[in-house]
């Protein structure tokens, strides 16, 4: 057997569709889309979502909650994982971001009381819960709130 001699196995391979062809192609007539409707004229296709005209499934579920225009979407850093830094540092965005505590310098950075921290930070965030800033005071740290600009 040489390259020039391969061929695909009999009966795998199937003759092309030669659609609008005349009668003597098989396949005359209504070119295989059959008689009359959208269907078997051209530009005749239908949205993928389309549902035979009952009711569809995104007009049939309820509307439920609501997102708020205008909302603040914050990257969340928790005191337990502030721990890590050493007494008396001050923390910023730029330290956050090198811990791999943040991810994007774009969004505001909020400050969860979550955990307990051992020793006073200082630490720079765009907001702070009431409790993270109590726990902070309590061991002789500040918490300052950045302004965006």
């Amino acid at each position: 057997m040489k390259l020039n001699e391969l061929q695909p196995a009999r009966g795998a391979t199937h003759a092309r569709k030669r659609r609008g062809c005349g009668t003597g192609s098989g396949h005359g007539g209504t070119s295989t889309r059959g008689h009359k409707g959208s269907q078997s004229r051209s530009g005749g296709s239908l949205p993928a979502w389309f549902e035979g005209g009952q009711m569809p499934l995104q007009r049939r579920i309820p509307k439920r909650g609501f997102t708020q225009p205008n909302r603040r979407i914050f990257q969340v850093v928790n005191l337990e994982e502030l721990a890590r830094f050493g007494a008396g540092a001050t923390v910023g965005l730029a330290e956050l971001r090198e811990a791999g505590l943040i991810r994007k310098s774009g969004l505001p950075v909020k400050v969860l009381g979550t955990g307990e921290i051992a020793h006073a930070l200082t630490i720079q965030a765009h907001a702070a819960s009431r409790s993270a800033i109590a726990k902070v005071e309590a061991r002789g740290g500040k918490v300052e709130i950045l302004t965006r600009g």
